[in-house]
């Protein structure tokens, strides 16, 4: 069984191997929620960017494997879906408004 701070590692490179994301742009992801569920055997584990509202959530489970089938939550819509990316390098930006896209 892995730990808590393992499945917050795993979902984070999930995502940024999905997304075939450097290590630079890895290192802007940060943690917003996790946990445990209890009686089972994997986590819930919240990703952000760096002072972004979107979210992914990413299920990983006790093997240390994510769940193919994350969640995606973005608050913007179809018209937003660049807002406030000019900042972030280009293919993290690229990654999230396609997110966007796919959640609209």
């Amino acid at each position: 069984m892995i730990s808590l701070s393992e499945a917050e590692q795993k979902a984070i490179e999930f995502i940024t191997d999905e997304w075939e994301l450097s290590d630079q742009e890895k290192n802007l992801f940060v943690i917003n929620n996790s946990r445990k569920i209890d009686d089972k055997w994997w986590y819930m584990v919240e990703v952000t960017v760096n002072n972004l509202p979107d979210k992914w959530v990413v299920q990983v489970y006790d093997d240390g494997d994510c769940d193919p089938c994350y969640t995606f939550i973005s608050p913007f819509s179809e018209q937003e879906k660049s807002t406030y990316l000019d900042k972030l390098p280009n293919k993290l930006a690229l990654a999230v408004q396609e997110e966007r896209k796919g959640h609209i």
